[in-house]
């Protein structure tokens, strides 16, 4: 028996894989709709428009290919379509993220950024699992719309937003759209949003877990309202409501190379040392890449990260087997996965000049949703403040960025503390630390690393986060080679030192040993993650039992896969 087709439209506008991935796995089959004239478009019975980045190029991309009149003419012969993300924001008339591109004009609202400064600070972009309210005289009726759940959380990554006023509210709801809404802070948005045929998620329901997976089914059956199940209307008044709204974000990361047979491991280091102590020396092989980030799926972890410590080997070519793993990874994996590790300018064998750009579109198209940058983000930052802290527009961080969005680049510091006795004397941005140095120095600052921790620059880890956010980056990734390998939990006073330089999302990394740990660093730092590694490897914990302790604290963590 053959499989029911959807199609998806491509303007090559990052990680449709994951998509792709989502709706197999439900049982349909997927051809993407590339060119405005494929005849496809007047047949097709389901359609789904997917974006994500900057919402200027998206929808210059979205027009270039032609597909404006189209997708009107699909949309008015009453055919079911679900945007996603920017194909969500695309329909309504503009944004402010990009004045001189008109929207599709369908919702009269405009999209701005998020305040920073709500909250007396919180991080920009909005990354993190967060909840979706459901309109009240639907959840009255028993039913909910296209499957979403209240109580589930749903993966959001976006800077601007369709930020509403209750007048707007009203008045979107008086032209019969029926809205879902979610908080970040202070600031209520749409979230997602239904008329007639038309539904759109400002979150990305392939990357949110089996709660994801019951909206995308449910658009795919035509189920619009659908009925609550009993555990959808339990509340547990014993879990945080966060100031953010966000959940405590659990990472699985996963250090990725050949080992000395040339099979790729997951391996773990001790300082950046992934050799055994013993005397073979050989490079630690704690599994399989694949299989392990499956296993930390279905564990609960939010993201799985895959840094890539052999790199590309001066080829992207070359580095198939990686890309392989992404590819097998999104398969079965309905979270984000990151990846890191040669994201930079190469050169391959013949010659061929391969620009960064066009290796982060090759992680892309293989299932990543972000890319992590570590050297090449020291040498732009360098870059920076010899240009009078200017960008020059041709580093990784800015051409990936303005293709795809602040929110595809994460990027990942390693710093080494630095003790000094006169803060006067050094020109980093120094804090008092309780831990003195070995002289007594009662002050310290971090210098930034490259290379795995072998080359230590001139250059603080404050000034490269605050350059990276300038640049275009949207997130942090803040390991730590002092305390990578202790299992002493994270350096706390260096995540509020990368938080002061920076209102992009911070991740903690470097430390974690036991689910303490996690709860240490989300009571008393303003950390936006928490990623572990060598003690989910290992199997001393799963990420499962860091949520359960996580919530028997008190803390809010998602629970639902």
């Amino acid at each position: 028996m053959s499989k029911e087709v959807v199609f998806v439209i491509d303007v090559e506008s990052g990680n449709l894989r994951s998509l792709q991935n989502a709706i197999e796995y439900l049982g349909y089959e997927v051809e993407f709709i590339r060119d405005a004239a494929d005849e496809n478009l007047k047949t097709a019975t389901k359609l789904f428009l997917p974006g994500v980045g900057n919402y200027g190029h998206f929808l210059n991309q979205f027009l270039a290919k032609g597909f404006l009149e189209p997708l009107k003419r699909y949309i008015d012969s009453g055919r079911p379509l679900m945007g996603i993300c920017v194909g969500l924001q695309a329909f309504f008339t503009g944004s402010s993220e990009s004045p001189d591109t008109e929207g599709l004009g369908y919702i009269p609202l405009q999209l701005t950024k998020f305040n920073p400064n709500d909250l007396g600070g919180k991080s920009v972009p909005h990354i993190g699992w967060n909840s979706v309210q459901i309109d009240r005289k639907i959840l009255d009726s028993g039913k909910t719309l296209y499957g979403i759940s209240p109580h589930s959380k749903y993966y959001f990554v976006h800077s601007y937003a369709a930020i509403l006023s209750e007048p707007e509210k009203q008045s979107l709801e008086a032209d019969g759209w029926t809205l879902s809404t979610s908080r970040y802070g202070t600031e209520e948005f749409v979230s997602a949003i239904a008329k007639d045929n038309l539904f759109a998620t400002q979150f990305h329901p392939e990357k949110s877990g089996a709660a994801g997976l019951a909206v995308i089914n449910s658009f795919l059956r035509g189920e619009k309202f659908s009925p609550l199940s009993a555990a959808d209307l339990q509340v547990d008044d014993s879990i945080e409501v966060t100031p953010t709204g966000l959940t405590r974000r659990i990472i699985a990361c996963l250090d990725v190379r050949t080992n000395d047979s040339g099979d790729l491991v997951v391996t773990k280091g001790d300082q950046y040392d992934v050799r055994e102590k013993s005397e073979s020396g050989d490079v630690r092989n704690l599994g399989k890449p694949v299989e392990m980030a499956e296993k930390y799926y279905q564990q609960g972890a939010d993201e799985v990260t895959f840094l890539n410590i052999t790199s590309f080997r001066n080829s992207p070519i070359k580095d198939a087997p990686m890309l392989e793993v992404l590819k097998r990874a999104a398969e079965t994996v309905f979270v984000p996965l990151t990846v890191g590790g040669g994201i930079k300018d190469v050169v391959d064998p013949d010659g061929t000049k391969v620009p960064a750009l066009k290796v982060a579109t090759l992680y892309f198209r293989a299932g990543a949703d972000k890319v992590s940058i570590g050297t090449d983000a020291v040498l732009a930052a360098e870059e920076f403040y010899r240009n009078n802290e200017k960008g020059t527009g041709l580093t990784p961080i800015e051409t990936i960025s303005a293709s795809y969005g602040v929110q595809a680049v994460v990027i990942s510091v390693d710093p080494k503390r630095f003790y000094v006795a006169d803060p006067s004397k050094t020109p980093y941005k120094t804090i008092k630390t309780k831990f003195p140095g070995p002289n007594g120095e009662n002050y310290c600052y971090y210098k930034v690393t490259s290379q795995g921790g072998r080359n230590v620059h001139d250059l603080g880890a404050w000034e490269l986060c605050y350059a990276c956010e300038k640049l275009g980056a949207g997130e942090i990734l803040c390991n730590c080679i002092d305390k990578d390998g202790s299992n002493s939990g994270y350096d706390l006073e260096l995540i509020d030192y990368i938080k002061s330089a920076t209102k992009l999302p911070v991740i903690a990394s470097s430390g974690a040993g036991n689910p303490s740990h996690f709860e240490e660093v989300f009571r008393k730092t303003e950390t936006d993650a928490a990623l572990g590694a060598g003690m989910f490897h290992r199997g001393e914990y799963t990420v499962k039992e860091v949520k359960d302790f996580l919530t028997k604290r008190g803390l809010l963590v998602r629970t639902d896969k």
